[in-house]
């Protein structure tokens, strides 16, 4: 049985196409509301590109300082290095490793970048940003008191996100990291990111002096316990040697020994073998030593008196100059603002504007057909 060329199917088939033609001629017949629609929505993006608050962005790039950016705080350190070698009887010199961090560049540039990603640090900074104490003052005034705290954490936070450190090349040898400062506007952006690396470098700077410091401190609490360990020791030694040459006096006299005697050992625990004579010499030596003197018993006081002495003259200098990063490239005022972009918000309002617009003529359309 052979279908029907004007049967219901064959109909409702081409009400379900739509001709190209047809629907470039809705478009035209449509365009006033195209151009409305596009017009109102390039005006709304244009408003938003005029009001939305601006963003300007200063950068900086650090590395790793060069022995030259702290050459007079590495002569320093190097000036206490003596505390810390071991010098043996036999001459030979161990020379010790403690202060080598201190002066290890990774170590100082490690140091700076913690500090600058200290949140405490930068609320120090901030709480003295001229900006920052006008928005919380702002805020302080139109927030009820109940909830201040919790909007002054929020503002602190915000701010916090306009300072950041980003590592450039972790895995090369020489790490380097972009610093970045966020504001409203060219001059505001370049003061907070330049007074914040300063800022940094001044904290990481006190923060080496100090640790170099207590290094020192605990050297000299050390070298003073073991002299007076060693002290004791000679003044027991001493009283010891006394002891046993009087007594050694005493038997060689009782024995009519007063000079010395070749055939007597000396390995005896009262040796009389040096005689009477120079036994009562011996005595009269001992007795004779003063505390100043028990260097003579106990000869590594000597080199314990030295250092202490080293200590005596040195001292950390705090107004030393170094730096514990070099620029890459230092901070400039930015010529341009990161956001909002307001030609390219525009071309989006107009793009968005005739699509919205030839949407809504072509909707309209199909339901005119239907």
């Amino acid at each position: 049985m052979t279908k029907d060329p004007l049967s219901s199917e064959n109909f409702d088939h081409r009400d379900d196409e739509i001709d190209l033609k047809e629907l470039i001629v809705a478009l035209w017949q449509g365009k006033f509301t195209i151009i409305a629609v596009t017009v109102l929505c390039t005006a709304i993006a244009i408003a938003y590109a005029l009001l939305a608050k601006e963003k300007w962005t200063t950068e900086a790039v650090i590395t790793v300082p060069q022995v030259s950016d702290y050459t007079a705080y590495q002569q320093m350190v190097n000036e206490f290095q003596p505390l810390f070698d071991v010098y043996h009887n036999d001459g030979t010199v161990q020379f010790g490793d403690k202060l080598n961090g201190f002066i290890a560049s990774g170590n100082l540039f490690a140091g700076y970048i913690q500090q600058y990603q200290s949140r405490a640090n930068k609320k120090a900074f901030i709480s003295s940003f001229p900006e920052f104490q006008m928005e919380r003052s702002t805020l302080q005034k139109k927030t009820k008191v109940e909830n201040y705290k919790d909007a002054e954490t929020k503002l602190y936070n915000e701010w916090y996100q306009k300072l950041v450190a980003n590592v450039v090349n972790s895995k090369s040898v020489l790490v380097s990291y972009t610093l970045q400062g966020f504001q409203e506007n060219a001059e505001s952006s370049f003061s907070l990111l330049n007074g914040y690396i300063e800022f940094i470098e001044m904290k990481a700077q006190n923060i080496a002096l100090a640790n170099l410091k207590s290094v020192v401190e605990g050297k000299h609490s050390e070298l003073a316990q073991q002299k007076a360990l060693l002290v004791d020791q000679a003044k027991s030694r001493l009283q010891s040697e006394r002891e046993l040459a009087k007594y050694a006096l005493q038997i060689a006299k009782a024995a009519g020994v007063s000079q010395p005697q070749q055939n007597l050992g000396n390995k005896e625990l009262f040796a009389i073998n040096i005689g009477a004579n120079a036994l009562e010499a011996k005595v009269k030596v001992l007795d004779s030593l003063s505390l100043n003197q028990l260097s003579i018993i106990e000869p590594r006081l000597q080199m314990i008196d030295a250092k202490l002495s080293l200590l005596d003259i040195l001292k950390v200098d705090s107004a030393v100059s170094f730096q514990t990063f070099r620029y890459i490239e230092s901070p400039e005022k930015p010529l341009g603002r990161t956001s909002p972009k307001r030609p390219l918000i525009a071309i989006l309002g107009v793009l968005l504007g005739g699509m919205l617009g030839c949407l809504i003529v072509l909707v309209r359309f199909a339901f005119r057909e239907k």
